[in-house]
Order: structure tokens, then C-alpha cells, then sequence
């Protein structure tokens, strides 16, 4: 009875992943035909095939740029999120503290990467520290908001429970808000992941000697566009795999927490 049902869960997730993925292979197939019958020249647009061979041909390097952009995007992450939980919980408890910063972290959002980083290279050079400053601009601001949202849709009866109960500050965000407030924050955190690469690339771009972003400046300047591409494609596989490994992260969380 188990081995069938796991094959029939197997069947329909197979059977789900082709659905939602059918109009990508029409798409690909459409693009290499186009250019096979030469509508679109592939010193313009390389066909998918072309790609691939370039993808093959530089993984290596690829790769080794890769490490560069993930370090930079994982310690960025990491500090923004402590930013982010130090300030929710003050949002969270004082009104006259987020009335005050929610307009200044609603401003930094509203502000372009691609405008705020050559001021950061400026200011502190073409190392790591202007790369990880733009991640943690970039992610703290989804975090901050989804840990405020999720605190605050805690019900009014645990809290009064919690209240009754005399539960200290510590206790009420150990034991109630911050557990409540979990599937907010990986909302807000696959939001984060994907700023956080991006982010990192748009820094690279404007100096540095290794990472993805400079990778993708020397292939435009050389106008390689089949490694072009497939750099682009290879940073849409990256974020992909991050917010898929948030996303089993959190089934395996919330799991745990309310079952």
C-alpha cells in the first residue's frame, strides 16, 4: 500500500513539474528554430544550444566566479538578518520606534542598487566591504517588514493567555510571536535571497577581480555573447536553487514547530 502510494505521489509530481514547465520548452524549441531557419542572427541572439556549449565550456570558471558571488551574498544575508531581527523586535515594541524608522527603511527600498553602489565602491573601495553592504541594503528590508507583519498577526487571545500567565518579554517573542511570525519570514527571506544575488552582481560590475558581475563585464566587453547568456541563465539557476533550498527549509521547520 505504501509503495503504491509513493509511486502515485512520485507520477503526480512528475506529471506537475512537466505542466509547469511546458511552456519554457516551447519556448526554448521556438528560439531554436528561429534561429536554426536564421530569423534571428546568432551573432544577436546565440540559440539555446549554443548557449549550452558555452555553459560546458566555461563551468569551470563559471564555478570559480560563483564561490566569489555566493560568499559575498551569504555573508550579507547573514548580517541583515540580524539587523532585521534586532529591528523588528523594537518595531514591535515600541510605535514611537517604528514610526520613526519605517519611513527611512521604506526610502532605502525606493532607492536603485545600480545607483547606490558606485557611491559604495567610492567609499570603500573595490574589496568585499561595498558588495555586502549593498546585500544587506538589499535584504533587510523585506525580512524587517514580513518579522513586524508576522508578529503582529499573533491573535489578541494568546497574547492575553501568554499575558495571564506572566510570561516575561524574552518569553512571549521565544515562545509565541517569533514561532507565529516563521512563515512571514521565509516569505520575506525568499524574497531577500533573490536581492541578495542580484545585488552582489550589480556591485561586481562596478569593480572587483572576481564574481560573477565581473565575470559578465569582461564577456560583454569581448561581446561573447553565448558565455553572456549562459552566465545569465547559470545566475537564474542559482537564485532558483537558493529559494528552493529556503522553501524545503521551511516545510522541515514548520513542520517541526506545529506538528
Amino acid at each position: 500500500m505504501n509503495t503504491k502510494s509513493s509511486a502515485s505521489d512520485i507520477q503526480t509530481k512528475a506529471i506537475s513539474f512537466i505542466k509547469s514547465n511546458v511552456l519554457i520548452v516551447l519556448i526554448l524549441l521556438v528560439w531554436q528554430v528561429c534561429v536554426w531557419l536564421q530569423f534571428i542572427p546568432d551573432y544577436l541572439l546565440p540559440s539555446p544550444i549554443q548557449i549550452v556549449q558555452a555553459f560546458i565550456e566555461d563551468f569551470p570558471l563559471l564555478v570559480m566566479h560563483a564561490k566569489y558571488t555566493l560568499a559575498t551574498a551569504f555573508i550579507g544575508t547573514t548580517i541583515g538578518l540580524l539587523i532585521s531581527f534586532i529591528l523588528s523586535i523594537c518595531m514591535d515594541l515600541s510605535k514611537t520606534i517604528k514610526e520613526l524608522v519605517y519611513p527611512v527603511i521604506l526610502l532605502n527600498q525606493t532607492i536603485p542598487t545600480i545607483a547606490i553602489a558606485p557611491l559604495l565602491i567610492i567609499w570603500l573601495g573595490y574589496g568585499i566591504m561595498p558588495k555586502v553592504v549593498l546585500v544587506v541594503l538589499s535584504v533587510f528590508f523585506p525580512i524587517t517588514i514580513a518579522l513586524v507583519d508576522g508578529y503582529q498577526s499573533v491573535s489578541r487571545e494568546h497574547l492575553n493567555l501568554f499575558k495571564s500567565m506572566q510570561a516575561s518579554k524574552y518569553q512571549l517573542y521565544r515562545h509565541l510571536k517569533i514561532p507565529s511570525a516563521m512563515g512571514s519570514f521565509f516569505t520575506g527571506l525568499k524574497v531577500a535571497l533573490s536581492y541578495a544575488l542580484i545585488s552582489a552582481v550589480i556591485a561586481e560590475w562596478l569593480g572587483g577581480y572576481y564574481g560573477l558581475g565581473v565575470y559578465t563585464t569582461r564577456v560583454r566587453k569581448s561581446y561573447d555573447l553565448d558565455s553572456m547568456f549562459a552566465v545569465i541563465f547559470f545566475i537564474s539557476f542559482l537564485t532558483i536553487l537558493l529559494i528552493a533550498l529556503v522553501k524545503w527549509l521551511e516545510r522541515r521547520v514548520l513542520k517541526q514547530h506545529f506538528l
